[in-house]
């Protein structure tokens, strides 16, 4: 069935990367020693920094003929490579766009809110990398400028036969955006071609340094994997038995999610979750807030992070299973978003992530108490109210309700 959590399976190799100053190096190294082809996608392109070092990795392996795709989100990088452009299009980059919008207003459109929000990149169809992190140097932030510390944020680099799953993604999404492309400009011969071809496998690549994780790949789409990533997290969840760590950047979970980690902590689970304690955006910050209430009531550990953003999608389960991944817990990821999360079952691989939210949350985090939650001003509560009210509106106006 579509929308089962599918097996892990063995043979995995697993390095966790934190931040872009261990992401982009060992993107890059993969990179710049691809032979075949370079197949990427993101929610955000910035070619400020570190960023354009990734892209000069790019140009670099389009100029000796690999076959280089990029797909950026319309919303997440909605202008495009800008000055970039002509560049990467001399090196033979070949550049697409998921959904542009073409204006604010246009977000107001059903079904515009159904983002490419994943972050995948396969090269040569060995070595495969998927997380949180954008094509963002960590010191930098669009809206915000110069950070005084950097993002918060976590990918993993994997080998075995995980890459295959991965590559086969990012063909059908290149090939959908083609006929797109093709249909909207009137090259009715092309899309069918391209039609043709959807769902046609390459030569599966041989895998190289092949491990002994297991691990699986989720995807969350609007068709046939609507709820594969959550239905992953209330399993785990509900499996647990002494301790679930979380750290997720917009955290807005549903019903279930919040039953579940309520009951976790009621049976004797140690809960502790790692937030967003930096002001990001209105209705991510303040539409959170109402949840906190009852999870602090139930006994669950809430840490805010503020040293800069928190942008990770994370959780370790009893220090043996593990998810990293581009899905936050919130509406736009659950219900409308593209997203991947890769699930690890590997004590090692689990014990380095949680080792690293541990630190985080003693270290850089303040524990929220429920008294403290109580008494905040009638103001907070005010802007917690607009915000959970104008993202319910939105969300169906989307077509979408979120309980």
């Amino acid at each position: 069935m579509p929308h089962r959590i599918p097996p892990l399976t063995t043979g995995h190799h697993l390095q966790l990367l934190q931040g872009s100053v261990e992401f982009f190096p060992a993107l890059i190294e993969a990179i710049d020693s691809s032979e075949t082809d370079v197949q990427m996608e993101t929610y955000i392109f910035d070619f400020t920094g570190t960023g354009a070092d990734v892209a000069y990795a790019l140009e670099r392996a389009a100029r000796r003929g690999v076959e280089v795709h990029v797909v950026a989100d319309g919303v997440g990088t909605p202008e495009g490579p800008g000055s970039w452009a002509h560049r990467l299009q001399q090196a033979g980059v070949q550049w697409r766009t998921f959904s542009p919008v073409g204006s604010v207003l246009g977000l107001l459109w059903p079904g515009q809110w159904r983002r490419l929000h994943r972050k995948l990149c396969v090269v040569d169809g060995n070595v495969g990398f998927c997380g949180g992190i954008n094509i963002l140097d960590d010191f930098h932030d669009p809206n915000h400028g110069t950070l005084e510390a950097p993002r918060f944020d976590f990918a993993v680099r994997v080998t075995g036969p995980l890459v295959t799953q991965m590559r086969e993604t990012l063909q059908r999404q290149w090939q959908r955006l083609r006929i797109t492309s093709e249909l909207r400009h009137v090259h009715l011969t092309g899309a069918l071609e391209s039609l043709r071809t959807v769902g046609l496998r390459r030569k599966p690549a041989r895998v190289r340094g092949a491990g002994r994780s297991r691990a699986a790949l989720l995807l969350r789409d609007n068709l046939r994997n609507r709820s594969r990533i959550e239905r992953a997290y209330l399993r785990a969840i509900g499996r647990a038995r002494h301790e679930i760590v979380i750290a997720n950047a917009y955290f807005v979970p549903g019903g279930k999610l919040r039953r579940a980690l309520m009951q976790a902590a009621g049976r004797g689970v140690r809960v502790c979750l790692l937030l967003q304690g930096r002001y990001e955006y209105f209705m991510q910050y303040y539409a959170a807030r109402p949840v906190f209430g009852a999870l602090l009531r139930a006994g669950v550990e809430i840490h805010e992070y503020s040293p800069s953003f928190l942008h990770a999608k994370v959780a370790v389960v009893d220090g043996r299973w593990a998810t990293v991944g581009s899905s936050n817990l919130d509406p736009l990821s659950l219900l409308l978003a593209r997203e991947a999360n890769v699930v690890v079952e590997d004590h090692v691989f689990a014990t380095s992530l949680r080792q690293r939210l541990v630190d985080a949350m003693e270290q850089q985090g303040s524990r929220m108490q429920a008294d403290d939650y109580e008494q905040r001003p009638a103001v907070q509560r005010a802007k917690e109210w607009l915000a959970m009210v104008v993202m319910r509106i939105a969300l169906a106006f989307q077509g979408k309700k979120y309980l």
